[in-house]
């Protein structure tokens, strides 16, 4: 808001020119999230934990010693969108038909978590909201921002739904990371949908399953928001080098398809980086709060929908490294004990059979934070080895 108020005076003020830039606006973006999450974590925190004085909190299905936590306040999420929300809706360009199409698939997951975590609330148990609801609104958010904010044209003339997918916004062809876009370019067409519904679905339920431990999950978000955010700004940046004796932009330089418009995306995941941190601090073991599902499903979503939007979907998968082990290793332990009646992991998702094995929870934590930032580093290493 603050840009879309604010610049138009540039001319009358010259030094609103500095707004223009989306690395400005990127680095405030980040940290007004942090501080306002800081300032409003303790208060937040004290309301929770009235609203919920006397109610269990902790999940069923995890170990014995998850008991002693009782009594932590849930719906922490709240105060990571509280301040993802600030840094976002102020300093990005809210025309920007990506940052809109992000905050619709955020902000629907959220409210999908929100309603997860009332149910565990009220009912007084941990159950919430069945897994087939969930889909069914995650689903519905999803396409809510593929055909509100993505699809452009008159789909009430479309003859058929290859061709309404023909006027999506980003194309729809897959690369593979330390492969160059000019030796593998896939065009999936109309397959191209219900693959980015499993990477924005896939990804915000893992996030939800990583989010067992104290700050488990929100130290890999970090990360890989700050990876995307990289990944939106070489992608949708006009700035280029010369290369060849030709000027080309940063993405043409790396081999990357370019997607004009997506390097605003920055702004989005500097807030997602500052409310992660603030949250952080609160989350950190012992944690004061828990995430609860509003904010898992919500950055989960979040991180799912950079993928798609800066072109990143297959090399997402080790970006977003740590998540997936998690949710592998809960598929492989239900298939294993389907076929064979036999579980490979003492406990799933896999935090928990570290647990088990005798692990201190912060020595998992710290070792699943440095896989995550080495599986970022790899990601980003991709960008030059093709």
């Amino acid at each position: 808001m603050l840009y879309l108020w604010l610049y138009p005076l540039a001319s009358r003020y010259p030094v609103l020119n500095v707004l223009r830039y989306p690395s400005f606006r990127t680095v405030c973006a980040g940290l007004f999230a942090l501080i306002f999450g800081m300032l409003l974590g303790p208060w937040m925190i004290r309301t929770l934990r009235i609203q919920q004085h006397g109610q269990s909190n902790v999940r069923e299905d995890t170990p014995e010693s998850h008991q002693k936590k009782k009594g932590t306040p849930t719906l922490g999420g709240l105060l990571i969108l509280a301040s993802l929300s600030g840094g976002t809706l102020l300093f990005a360009d809210l025309t920007n038909h990506y940052v809109l199409a992000a905050l619709t698939i955020t902000y629907g997951f959220a409210f999908t978590g929100f309603l997860d975590d009332w149910l565990k609330l009220s009912k007084h148990n941990s159950k919430g909201l069945p897994g087939r609801y969930k889909l069914v609104l995650q689903t519905g958010f999803f396409l809510a921002a593929i055909y509100g904010w993505l699809c452009t044209g008159d789909f009430h003339t479309a003859a058929h739904f290859p061709y309404v997918f023909a006027s999506f916004r980003i194309d729809s062809t897959l690369t593979l990371p330390f492969v160059a876009a000019k030796w593998f370019h896939w065009d999936m067409g109309w397959m191209y949908l219900p693959f980015a519904w499993v990477v924005v679905v896939g990804t915000s339920n893992a996030v939800n399953l990583t989010d067992g431990l104290d700050g488990l999950a929100i130290g890999p978000t970090i990360t890989s928001s700050l990876v995307f955010l990289i990944l939106a700004y070489v992608t949708g940046t006009t700035l280029g080098v010369a290369f060849h004796g030709e000027h080309v932009t940063l993405a043409q330089y790396l081999y990357l398809d370019h997607v004009a418009g997506v390097d605003e995306l920055a702004v989005f995941c500097a807030s997602i980086a500052g409310s992660g941190l603030a949250f952080l601090w609160y989350n950190t073991y012992p944690a004061s709060v828990f995430m609860g599902d509003v904010g898992s499903l919500a950055l989960g979503g979040a991180l799912g929908s950079l993928a798609i939007l800066t072109k990143s979907e297959v090399v997402s998968a080790i970006i977003d490294g740590v998540f997936l082990v998690e949710i592998l290793s809960v598929m492989l332990q239900v298939a294993s004990f389907k076929l064979t009646g036999k579980r490979i992991f003492r406990m799933a998702p896999i935090h928990h059979h570290y647990e088990l094995l005798g692990w201190a929870e912060p020595k998992i934590i710290v070792r699943f934070w440095i896989a995550s930032i080495l599986s970022g580093l790899v990601a980003l290493l991709s960008l030059k080895l093709r």
